[in-house]
């Protein structure tokens, strides 16, 4: 499903990994002289009625991609904003050092998955554009692995990216999406794994895609796989293709025209659905979501074909995952807002037969995997993640130890019990680490990268704000060792809070250099997000979205008032919906801020449902056609509340035009009215790239553009000076 496409992309946790990176415009878009001032936005008065309330939109006219009108206002944008940011001071200097630190060759892999004894794993190996697939002889010599699919290769622009992949039970065959120019319009080719080759007409279109995602699971003998599909052809009309999402059967050595239909056609118009297979191969699960709002209902194949549904929206199971006991095992948030597992006999597939194995908790349940005869269960409190261990009965077995303050996932079964999976801290980079059972020990894998930094010298601090409401809101502030809280240090602070996602730690070489820089890096975990469970998340979405935004302001000020830095040097930045919260945080409080990094955002609350993805958005944010959601998104809608005449500090826009999630719309019509409204010297400036979409699939080089105009535009706003590094200290090789 699309949460699958996003979390591969890391798109949804910046500053952590970068979103959307849109390529510098050409030089020759407009000469310098005459790009100085910010370009005119002509004013088409048009007035939209909401419940009885009027409400202006004079650059409803920017939200036609294909207008040539439209056209040559974003060209002339582009040219206004290279214009400030190629000249601005030392920004060769961070080019050079940004450069280095991104195309740093310490490999990365993720996505591991066990087929057949076979071992797959995506691979990032920097200067290659994008990350490849790899056949694993070993996690403990890297030097046996095998390209088995490189999109450089199929594409070498560098434009196509895989979306994920799928191998059959025996590991035999494997089943790749792969999508261009950050559409995350995926078509499905199978290859063998032996060759290395494609099966010859074995494609099958946008099983992927940027509103309802995408996923796949094999047959048992891996001679045919259940896919999701997207309305084709005339099934339905233009503005339906994007929806309506069911799922098919394709019959290797079949033309797709002859797959048939399986589950879906009673699904909701914005129906998400995750497939997976059992590990005999005689059950299919399917997880059905109800848009980005967090409801989901679960259905099940059994052995002789037979579909029957497990659960419904208001049963509130959320995960399903097949046991190796003969058992479908659930994460439920029935009357457990921070989670309880259920064991579910397949031999009895309705919910009245499940029973409670891990009851709720203090901490909050993110996710489990079932080996043999135990389960691990992924849980946080706050942010911080952990792994505990529990038997088939729920009997305790204590905690896999872990990095402080870190991140673990990614969980991989080798053997009965044995796992491998990641562990990433602030100051660790991602790792890839085997659990032995029986010993009760971990030890890192050579599946671990290096970092061209050392941030031995740096703290991680656990802090807690107070927001508006008297919530208590977590914050990891990163610090080098002996800095001095005066309120002179530029800081840069991050968020996200929605969607039900939580901010876990995560190692970022860009927040490392930050650090090189003597700043001060901060990430906050706000209500939207499952930090504690699903009454955190409640409480940020609908019409308590403006919870996060008092959160956010909370932990800015927090900053501030513990003189960790000072309003004129503190930088914001967050993609996505965290380019919501940097729209919202910047129209409500201006004053708090030196400058405003807003990547591939939401602006525009009261037309964003009439897009594909808005649609989908419409169980977090909620419909105008609501009279009180209407009323609390026409409150905080950053668009909306753009004031006239006050001092606006910088503010850096970004949006992709390929993008399937943000229309890029959004970005275009806050430019425009901030700069009508802003009285400040401040520039308002829009880097909108026409080959790249919200953040996945872009290449290496054009992330590394987009962080050398981001960081040269903070560091000038808050009056920075790029300093050289004194020495460069790698890390030393794995273990």
């Amino acid at each position: 499903m699309k949460l699958k496409t996003a979390l591969t992309a890391a798109v949804l946790t910046l500053p952590l990994a970068a979103p959307a990176a849109p390529a510098p415009a050409p030089a020759a878009t407009a000469p310098r002289k005459a790009a100085t001032k910010a370009p005119a936005s002509p004013k088409k008065e048009t007035v939209d009625t909401y419940h009885g309330t009027a409400v202006k939109d004079p650059y409803q006219w920017l939200e036609d991609s294909s207008d040539a009108q439209v056209k040559q206002w974003n060209d002339a944008q582009n040219a206004y904003t290279r214009a400030l940011l190629d000249k601005l001071p030392g920004r060769e200097a961070i080019r050079q050092r940004v450069s280095e630190l991104l195309s740093w060759k310490s490999p990365g892999y993720g996505g591991l998955h066990e087929a057949g004894g076979t071992l797959f794993a995506m691979k990032a190996q920097p200067p290659k554009q994008q990350a490849f697939l790899v056949v694993l002889g070993s996690v403990d010599d890297t030097s046996k692995e095998r390209v088995l699919v490189d999109p450089m290769v199929v594409d070498p622009s560098g434009h196509t990216t895989i979306d994920w992949y799928v191998p059959t039970l025996d590991g035999k065959k494997v089943a790749v999406s792969m999508s261009k120019n950050g559409t995350e319009s995926g078509d499905v080719t199978v290859y063998d794994v032996a060759t290395g080759k494609p099966l010859p007409n074995e494609t099958v279109p946008r099983v992927n895609g940027g509103t309802a995602g995408g996923s796949l699971t094999w047959t048992a003998d891996g001679k045919g796989y259940f896919y999701t599909r997207y309305p084709r052809g005339d099934e339905r009309p233009e503005v339906d293709r994007d929806f309506f999402q069911q799922v098919y059967f394709h019959q290797l050595g079949t033309p797709t025209e002859k797959d048939t239909y399986v589950l879906g056609k009673d699904f909701p118009r914005i129906a998400m659905t995750e497939l997976d297979t059992s590990h005999d191969g005689q059950h299919i699960s399917a997880v059905v979501a109800n848009g980005d709002g967090g409801e989901y209902m679960v259905y099940l194949r059994d052995a002789a074909g037979k579909w029957s549904q497990v659960s419904k929206f208001e049963d509130k199971v959320i995960r399903a995952r097949f046991g190796h006991d003969g058992a479908l095992y659930l994460l439920s948030r029935k009357d457990a807002p921070r989670g309880k597992v259920l064991r579910l006999p397949l031999a009895t597939p309705t919910l009245d037969k499940a029973t409670v194995v891990v009851p709720e908790g203090e901490a909050s349940i993110q996710g489990f995997f079932p080996t043999k005869s135990r389960l691990y269960v992924s849980e946080q409190l706050g942010g911080p993640s952990q792994l505990r261990m529990v038997d088939l009965k729920g009997k305790a077995l204590g905690m896999v130890p872990t990095l402080p303050v870190s991140s673990v996932g990614g969980l991989v079964s080798q053997g009965d019990d044995d796992v491998l999976f990641i562990n990433t801290s602030f100051t660790q980079p991602m790792a890839w680490y085997r659990y032995s059972a029986k010993d009760n020990t971990v030890k890192k894998t050579a599946l671990a990268r290096t970092s061209p930094l050392d941030l031995s010298d740096v703290e991680v601090v656990r802090a807690f704000a107070t927001s508006k409401d008297g919530t208590k809101v977590p914050v990891s502030i990163l610090k080098k060792k002996g800095t001095r809280l005066n309120g002179n240090n530029p800081a840069l602070l991050t968020g996200y809070g929605g969607f039900n996602i939580s901010i876990s730690p995560s190692y970022n070489t860009l927040a490392g250099f930050w650090l090189e820089q003597g700043g001060v890096f901060a990430v906050a975990n706000l209500r939207g997000g499952s930090e504690f469970g699903e009454k955190w998340h409640a409480e940020g979405s609908l019409t308590n979205k403006q919870n996060v935004f008092d959160d956010f302001y909370a932990v800015a000020k927090l900053l501030v008032d513990q003189k960790y830095t000072q309003p004129k040097k503190l930088a914001i930045q967050g993609g996505s919906n965290g380019g919501l919260l940097m729209g919202a945080a910047v129209t409500q409080h201006p004053e708090m801020y030196g400058a405003v990094v807003a990547r591939v955002g939401i602006y525009d609350m009261l037309r964003v449902e009439l897009t594909p993805n808005g649609q989908f958005n419409i169980t977090e944010y909620g419909t105008v056609k609501n009279p009180e959601q209407f009323k609390a998104l026409h409150a905080y809608s950053p668009l909306h509340n753009v004031k006239d005449g006050t001092a606006y500090p910088s503010v850096l826009f970004t949006s992709g035009a390929n993008d399937p999630r943000v229309d890029p719309f959004h970005s275009r019509k806050m430019v425009a009215r901030m700069q009508e409204a802003t009285k400040a010297k401040n520039p308002i400036l829009l880097r909108a790239n026409a080959e790249t979409g919200h953040g996945a699939g872009t290449p290496l080089n054009a992330r590394i553009e987009e962080e050398v105009d981001v960081y040269s535009f903070v560091f000038n706003a808050l009056g920075m000076k790029y300093q050289p590094p004194a020495k460069k200290v790698a890390a030393p090789k794995p273990q």
